[in-house]
């Protein structure tokens, strides 16, 4: 009964913290009240792999601190029954459940992502005010790129100091549109979003197909102020999904562990040859297949070892100007190399991260209990005070360790399965620390153990002093 209670209980916390997140962009935007309860179950299902360690962790604080402050325990041992065998069948249980936990990560977890993130893009294609961050371009709806400073009012819908491309000629931003203020009226089923733009400024290049380079740099434009301007964008090829389609599918929290064995092969080998590509790209950019030593028989003795010696002053400056050239565009190559590279290791290292975590978090049950029960009986409380403190505290340690060594792992500061793993090797000592005191009914923090031998050194000291005085 414990369990199930804390677990319900802290499934619920888990379910509202995320639903209190996402809740503004739900409530009063059209949404019917089935795909809400829709969106509800798939954030339960995403919660509860987290709730169950939480809820075995706070339980077995509960359950065997109670029979401690109750002196069972002690009637037990009295008996001749030890901790280790009196638990056996609660261990099997956590064992059991730790079963079940990893194979809800392996099958309704990714099942659960799947549908609620496509669910939630496809609303904000049903809603584009919804689908709009402030602070960026927003390029979500096509031949338009939107940016403003703040959204506000009861739908979301009015913005602030917004910064509007028009795309739809294609020769580039050529139409730029500002204004103060801006509201988005848009209706469900409707192919167009109305844009109403307030106080603000239009302004375009009138380029023409076939001009020369000279007519271009003319650049003739024109420059219009307006109190309310009206832009009527078509979103129809935007909403035309509904709200259970699938489009994406193969993001790496949607796969199983089979799934993400056969994508890892075909990612690594991508990621490999990607690199030998950009590495064959920079051997023949600076000509290194150029460079080789000839044989003391062909060597001019003529000429000077500085090689820069051997031509003349106009030579010199053109070769130094288009080795400098070469060399800036070589860097400037690698630099923007550098940050493809960061993204397609981190992308491979986000698939092979969640193939290990999916192992490591499905034993967090087991390695919480074996933290849980031996606290429990060492501190002797029950109820749910002190207990709950306890489990709470070392449920965030757990948790931060597991993300900061997935944060690590993605950021290829460490491997894959150590950053997985992380939390499991700093869990696991604890666990094996508690579960011995427990069992020879030692106290959490033994102060004797310290003070004792610090007491006798010092004992000792001084009557050593008292005799030869």
């Amino acid at each position: 009964m414990p369990f199930l209670a804390t677990f319900l209980i802290i499934l619920f916390v888990l379910v509202m913290q995320a639903l209190w997140l996402t809740f503004e962009n739900l409530a009063g935007k059209g949404i019917s009240i089935g795909i809400i309860l829709k969106f509800l179950w798939h954030t339960t299902l995403l919660m509860t792999p987290q709730a169950l360690p939480i809820a075995v962790l706070l339980s077995s604080i509960m359950t065997l601190g109670s029979l401690s402050e109750n002196y069972e325990f002690a009637a037990v041992k009295s008996a001749g029954v030890s901790l280790q065998r009196m638990v056996r069948p609660i261990v099997f249980l956590t064992i059991f459940l730790s079963g079940v936990n990893f194979l809800f990560l392996n099958y309704v977890y990714p099942y659960a992502v799947l549908k609620q993130l496509n669910m939630k893009l496809n609303i904000k294609k049903k809603q584009p005010a919804i689908a709009f961050v402030a602070g960026s371009f927003n390029t979500e709806i096509p031949k338009y790129q939107i940016k403003f400073k703040e959204k506000y009012g009861e739908n979301d819908n009015l913005l602030k100091d917004v910064i509007i491309y028009d795309l739809s000629s294609k020769r580039g931003n050529n139409k730029i549109i500002t204004a103060k203020d801006g509201e988005i009226l848009s209706e469900e089923g409707s192919r167009y979003m109305t844009l109403v733009l307030k106080n603000g400024y239009y302004f375009e290049h009138h380029i023409k197909t076939g001009e020369s380079i000279k007519e271009r740099q003319k650049m003739p434009a024109s420059y219009v102020d307006f109190d309310e301007y009206i832009i009527n964008i078509d979103i129809s090829t935007f909403s035309d999904d509904g709200l259970e389609t699938e489009r994406y599918k193969t993001q790496y929290n949607m796969l199983s562990l089979a799934q993400l064995k056969d994508t890892l092969p075909t990612m690594k080998k991508t990621y490999d040859d990607y690199i030998v590509s950009r590495a064959k790209n920079l051997f023949l950019n600076i000509y290194i297949d150029k460079l080789y030593k000839y044989p003391d028989s062909l060597i001019n003795k003529k000429l000077s070892t500085n090689i820069l010696d051997n031509f003349k002053l106009r030579e010199k400056i053109n070769i130094l100007s288009v080795a400098s050239s070469k060399l800036t565009r070589t860097i400037n190559n690698q630099k923007s190399n550098k940050n493809q590279l960061k993204t397609k290791r981190k992308s491979l290292n986000l698939y092979d991260i969640e193939f290990y975590n999916r192992v490591a978090f499905s034993l967090s049950c087991l390695i919480l209990f074996f933290i849980g029960a031996p606290l429990g009986s060492i501190i002797r409380k029950g109820g749910m005070g002190l207990p709950m403190v306890l489990a709470i505290a070392i449920y965030v340690l757990y948790f931060f360790s597991n993300t900061f060594g997935r944060n690590l792992a993605e950021e290829s500061s460490l491997t894959a399965i150590i950053g997985s793993w992380l939390s499991v090797f700093l869990m696991l000592p604890l666990a094996i620390t508690l579960t011995i005191r427990a069992s020879k009914d030692k106290g959490l923090f033994d102060f004797k153990t310290f003070i004792t031998p610090l007491t006798n050194f010092f004992k000792n000291t001084f009557s050593k002093k008292e005799k030869t005085t």
